[in-house]
């Protein structure tokens, strides 16, 4: 790397430094009116290295936040919060294992590696004493054929503690998934493939 660059420099961009009476080359950049959105990249000031310094020594990029916005900045989970698909509980997999429903992660891999071997082994001959309906069930709640009632009584309740939104500070969210997971307990609870 020159000596003489400066971290941050963007040479050549043709713009005038936009200090009032400045007319050096505008080759640093900093934040406009307008910041980064969904409607695009946002608007850009330009400044010579002395503008620039003398503007980031002023910036205040808490200006126009509240004290709560502030301190939710300042998180240092801040900007985690979203939900997409691939962090989501079921990592939007149908039909496996979800990686919450497993407190060691070790189990949760082992658990969606044997699902997936009895995929591919043909879960037919596995599951072959359980009807497709019970089989599904034992699915959703991400139990194994070799499982008896009482596991599966436990599942139930690890999952309704997990899911319910009185165990997640009235957070609806999981609504969806907690009534499949009754629904599968209501259809092994009375499998005669456990007698």
């Amino acid at each position: 790397m020159r000596s003489d660059r400066f971290h941050g420099r963007f040479e050549d961009t043709g713009q005038e430094c936009q200090a009032p009476g400045c007319h050096e080359a505008g080759e640093f950049r900093a934040p406009g009116v307008r910041g980064n959105s969904f409607d695009g990249p946002g608007m850009w000031r330009w400044f010579c290295l002395d503008h620039v310094r003398e503007f980031n020594a002023g910036y205040d990029w808490f200006e126009g936040m509240n004290a709560d916005e502030i301190l939710a900045a300042q998180s240092p989970a801040s900007g985690w919060a979203t939900d997409s698909k691939a962090f989501r509980a079921d990592a939007g997999i149908d039909g496996m294992p979800r990686w919450a429903d497993f407190n060691d992660p070790l189990d949760a891999i082992g658990g969606r590696a044997a699902d997936i071997k009895a995929r591919a082994a043909g879960k037919q001959a596995i599951y072959s004493k359980f009807t497709p309906r019970e089989q599904e069930a034992l699915t959703e709640m991400g139990l194994d054929a070799d499982t008896d009632r009482p596991a599966v009584r436990r599942r139930y309740s690890a999952l309704v503690r997990q899911y319910h939104p009185d165990r997640n500070g009235g957070d609806r969210s999981h609504e969806a998934r907690l009534g499949r997971v009754v629904e599968a307990y209501q259809v092994l609870k009375n499998s005669a493939a456990f007698t």
